[in-house]
Parts: structure tokens; sequence; C-alpha cells
């Protein structure tokens, strides 16, 4: 069963990017920047932690936003580039910013702690495409790693 967490743990730890920057960065993709993705979009620009279908349906609850809308939203951010998506091993799919970096910063490894249910990116851990057979092509490679966080650790047993 998915960890919900509450809305402070959701608190920015990046600064929140002028309203026009992130319709900017969704108009850039051709597409119209309606109050729904731009409202997911900032909470992924700002989040601390990789986040749930679940968790933004929860952070928006008072938006009007119904469950679908965020469904189709998150499926657009991905497929436009703009966030990530990486299932863990709860096969619950969360999601964060992709930044506008390289293409490299789509291959590096996660990291999920099974005590509090955070998923971490690993920015230092590169994943390397795998040589394929001829006439094969990749998408896309996940590295997950699992345990516990060093805030978890920290915690007194």
């Amino acid at each position: 069963m998915p960890v919900y967490r509450p809305l402070s743990s959701l608190a920015p730890v990046v600064p929140q990017a002028p309203l026009e920057d992130v319709s900017a960065r969704i108009r850039a993709q051709g597409a119209r920047a309606t109050p729904a993705r731009i409202a997911v979009l900032r909470m992924l620009q700002t989040a601390s932690r990789a986040l749930s279908h679940a968790d933004v349906e929860h952070a928006l609850a008072d938006s009007g936003f119904d469950r679908v809308t965020l469904y189709r939203v998150l499926d657009w951010l991905v497929e436009a580039g703009l966030a990530h998506r990486v299932a863990d091993s709860d096969r619950v799919f969360r999601f964060s910013l992709a930044a506008s970096r390289s293409p490299e910063h789509a291959r590096h490894a996660h990291f999920r702690c099974d005590d509090c249910g955070r998923v971490f990116c690993l920015e230092d851990v590169r994943v390397s495409t795998p040589v394929l057979p001829a006439g094969f092509t990749s998408k896309e490679v996940q590295v997950s790693v699992s345990g516990a966080c060093a805030e978890c650790n920290a915690r007194p047993s």
C-alpha cells in the first residue's frame, strides 16, 4: 500500500519560478498552458521528492482538478519531456521535474526508501545504455536501488 505524506513533506526546496517561466516551458512544447498543467508542473518544480499521482491529487484537492485530469497532465508532462516517471517496487509511478538539463539527466538511478517511501534521484549514479541486438532500439533505461535513506537511518530503532 502506498505511503501518503502530509503536505508538509512536499515543502519546496527549489526556489519557485515565476508563473511566466512555467507557462513558457509548456508553450515551448507547442501546447496550451492550462491551469492544471501550470499547477502540476509548478508542484514538480518545487517538490523535495518525486511525487505519486496520489500526492499531486492530495496537494491540489482544493483546486477543482479531477483525478483523470491530473493523470492526463502527468502523462502529457512526461511525453513532452518536462517530467520523468519511475515505477517503484510497489508499482506506483512517481514523477519529478525533468529540468532543462541535457538528455544525460534522464540516465541516472533512483533510490526508494523502504521505510518512508520517498524516491530520490541519484544524479551521480550514471546509467549507460546497454548494447542491444541489431534492430533493437531503447527508449529508456531505469535503475532503481532500495534501502533506507539517511533520514530513516538516523532515527533511533
